[in-house]
């Protein structure tokens, strides 16, 4: 018998007694990739079915991660940029990466009901038969009543969304844990990296008695040797919670001693202080980011912060209990962190102070104590797939051909021990791991990379725990990233199956075209970009020159324009119009240190024009980006080439930046 729920949200929601369900498409893990892989398969006319062993949708976008990584909107394409284009309307915006984490998950919660997908909340993995070099089925059992029946479902291809790679690894599929040494994939930024980011300043004293090794390390300090760079280990870079607070006294619940708080774990945290009495900001140890209503994205900080470091080694690989227990610990670390922050007399008076202005959100979390469930797993299992993406890939000195999606974000660790250290003869802790190297522009994801070599499984493909070395992995793994991903491998999915083949076989070339024609999966009217890389949809008058960043632009580069008037410099962007209707036009301006104070737009339909007047310093830059969207008004503009939008100097007192337009169907 089966019952289907609507919640408030009306979420399709699976509860049967059913022991044994048949699909076309299984994903496994209710991710934002997961969600948005699942709705992929559903609009392309597949069942599916969405497991999820928690409660809740979306994965770390709804569970704290409100300030996106994004590293260029360039990258971020199909149902992923649908998404935030959702959010940006929730806030009145036209596209929006910053948001409350309840905001987040009502989002995913729609797509399930528009795209009709049955979700199974509260159910993980217990085994997976494999026959033939495919999965068969997969046996689940209840997350919270383990012991209770089991459910067997079916399918012909299967997802694995999660942020652990479980049944990639159940699957009998190759995986790696912990970082390459750099000779694996001649690279030179994996293995053991002891840098200068997010560092504890030189003469923190590591030992319970300073000056007393006998006295035994403080808590948080690891005795482990430290190896030579680039020496690859098991070791996985730190977890934490991307903590959501409120300042709004209306919407707070205190915060108060979390059960078995202990504050010798904060022992290192009272040197630090110490060490730097100059520095009396929240922001100084945390990274204190605003989110809408008064609420927060904090993430880690400097040397000590909420990464609780060299305490997760055992999650990957971990059985369910021992997950638990790691999560567990991580909470109340977390928890206990911000409790000795506004309670311990050894905290400087101002940051206690500052501290008590902040409580937990009343309206977030409501199911779970108003604290996010979902720790943030930066990274666990990664799979050895068919292709592996490294370093090279990601400074564009290997570029493949059978890109489905994009990353663009800095190769990014956060930190994986902290150790102690000799230093011009005096022991001290220091924090090892830590990379941040960016400086390239968004570069294609192999399909290869998100599935299995073919002798492995034919029939899963992978797109969270995908195929990467360490490095490029921390390049790769950012949440937007993966919606993409979860798109790609959905549609592979229903290509195979239409195709009566494996997912190596795939036929890519068509895959491609596919993500292109239809990037929303729903047979809409794409919208149209006009890049400056564009050389055909693109006229360049005057000596604009190219400038390439890895941030700030549209896409790989963006034209700018330096001289001081006199002469005469305008970039044209013509769009190929397919089909004629009403069109809202955007202009994507990169904010500039300086700038001209004003610059003139004109927009043409071909037969009449419109002149604009834009003032840079009018443009408000929201999240991890230094770019915006500015609305140059709707127009109804007929089929063809006859289009135009023309960005030149009104103005000649500083630079004027020229990159992409963008016509956004609204019929």
């Amino acid at each position: 018998m089966r019952y289907v729920l609507t919640s408030c949200l009306s979420l399709l929601i699976v509860y049967s007694s059913i022991a044994q369900q048949q699909v076309d498409i299984c994903v496994y893990g209710g991710t934002s990739g997961g969600v948005i892989a699942a709705y992929t398969a559903r609009k392309a006319g597949k069942t599916v079915i969405l497991i999820e062993p928690g409660k809740h949708l979306g994965g770390m976008t709804s569970g704290g991660l409100g300030l996106t990584d994004i590293g260029n909107k360039y990258a971020i394409t199909g149902i992923s940029r649908d998404y935030y284009r959702r959010i940006g309307q929730h806030y009145g915006k036209f596209e929006q990466w910053i948001f409350e984490p309840h905001v987040a998950e009502e989002l995913f919660n729609e797509y399930v009901k528009r795209g009709k997908v049955d979700v199974l909340f509260s159910h993980r993995l217990s085994s997976v038969t494999k026959s033939s070099g495919q999965i068969q089925e997969i046996v689940l059992e209840n997350s919270d009543k383990p012991s209770s029946a089991k459910r067997t479902i079916r399918a012909k291809m299967f997802i694995d969304c999660s942020y652990e790679g479980d049944l990639m690894a159940k699957a009998g599929v190759s995986y790696t844990v912990g970082r390459e040494a750099n000779s694996k994939y001649n690279e030179t930024i994996s293995g053991v990296q002891l840098m200068t980011g997010h560092q504890l300043p030189d003469g923190i004293d590591p030992y319970k008695t300073p000056g007393k090794p006998e006295s035994g390390l403080v808590w948080g300090v690891s005795p482990a040797k430290l190896e030579p760079n680039g020496t690859g280990d098991g070791k996985e870079q730190t977890y934490n919670y991307r903590i959501c607070l409120s300042s709004d006294p209306a919407n707070q619940v205190p915060i108060t001693r979390p059960p078995g708080y202990d504050s010798t774990r904060y022992e290192l945290l009272v040197r630090l202080l110490a060490a730097q009495p100059q520095k009396l900001s929240l922001n100084d140890y945390f990274i204190w980011s605003g989110m809408p209503n008064k609420k927060t994205d904090i993430n880690n900080r400097n040397g000590f912060s909420t990464d609780m470091i060299g305490m997760n080694y055992a999650y990957p690989d971990g059985s369910y209990e021992k997950r638990a227990q790691i999560i567990r610990d991580h909470e109340l670390y977390t928890k206990g962190l911000l409790y000795f922050f506004g309670h311990d007399s050894r905290v400087p008076l101002p940051l206690r102070e500052q501290m008590l202005t902040w409580g937990y959100p009343k309206d977030e979390y409501t199911d779970s104590g108003n604290w996010s469930p979902q720790l943030y797993i930066r990274e666990a299992r990664r799979m050895v797939g068919a292709y592996v993406m490294t370093q090279a890939n990601c400074e564009g000195k290997e570029v493949v051909t059978d890109g489905v999606g994009m990353a663009a974000y800095t190769m990014d660790s956060h930190n994986i021990q902290r150790i102690v250290i000799e230093k011009d003869g005096k022991k001290m802790a220091k924090n090892e791991g830590n990379v941040e190297v960016g400086g390239f522009g968004p570069y294609p994801i192999s399909y290869r990379a998100l599935i299995p070599k073919e002798g492995e499984c034919r029939n899963l493909l992978v797109p969270v725990c995908l195929s990467a070395s360490h490095i490029a992995y921390g390049s790769i793994r950012m949440e937007p990233v993966f919606m993409v991903l979860g798109q790609s491998t959905a549609l592979a999915a229903v290509m195979a199956i239409d195709a009566k083949t494996s997912v190596q076989k795939v036929d890519i070339a068509k895959l491609q075209q596919e993500l292109k024609a239809n990037p929303l999966g729903d047979g809409s009217t794409p919208e149209i970009l006009v890049d400056n890389e564009d050389q055909t949809r693109t006229t360049i008058t005057g000596p604009w020159r190219i400038e390439s960043k890895s941030k700030g632009g549209y896409g790989p580069s963006y034209l700018i324009y330096e001289g001081q008037g006199g002469e005469a410099a305008s970039v044209r962007f013509k769009p190929e119009i397919v089909k004629a209707g009403k069109y809202h036009i955007y202009a994507y301006f990169p904010r500039l240190a300086k700038t001209a104070s004003e610059l003139g737009i004109t927009v043409s339909d071909g037969k009449t024009s419109k002149s604009i007047s834009i003032k840079p310093a009018d443009i408000v830059v929201v999240g991890q980006t230094s770019g915006e969207w500015v609305s140059l008004g709707e127009y109804e503009l007929p089929k063809g080439q006859s289009s135009a939008v023309d960005i030149g100097l009104k103005q000649a007192d500083g630079p004027v930046v020229a990159d992409a337009v963008l016509f956004v169907p609204t019929f």
